[in-house]
C-alpha cells in the first residue's frame, strides 16, 4: 500500500491542530481501546498520542510491536 507523503504529512498537521485547540482536554484517545477514556495523566496522554500514530503508520500497536520483538528475541536465542 503506498501512500502520498504530502497527504501524511497534511493529515498529521491536522490531527494536531484539532487536538491542540479542542476544548475536550480531558479525554485521550486511546486507539487500543477503541474508542475514549479520560485520562488526568500527562504520560497515559503522550502514550496514547504516540499508540494513535503508531498504529496509523504501521497498522500495529506499539503492545503489538513489542510482543513481535521479544518473540523474536526468543526463537533467535534458541
Amino acid at each position: 500500500m503506498s501512500t502520498n507523503p504530502r497527504l501524511w504529512s497534511t493529515m498529521m498537521m491536522l490531527t494536531v491542530l484539532v487536538i491542540l485547540t479542542s476544548s475536550c482536554t480531558e479525554f485521550a484517545v486511546l486507539s487500543s481501546g477503541a474508542g475514549l477514556a479520560v485520562s488526568h495523566n500527562a504520560y497515559a496522554k503522550a502514550y496514547s498520542g504516540l499508540d494513535f500514530l503508531t498504529v496509523i503508520s504501521t497498522e500495529k500497536d506499539i503492545k503489538m510491536h513489542v510482543y513481535h520483538a521479544l518473540t523474536k528475541e526468543k526463537h533467535e536465542s534458541k
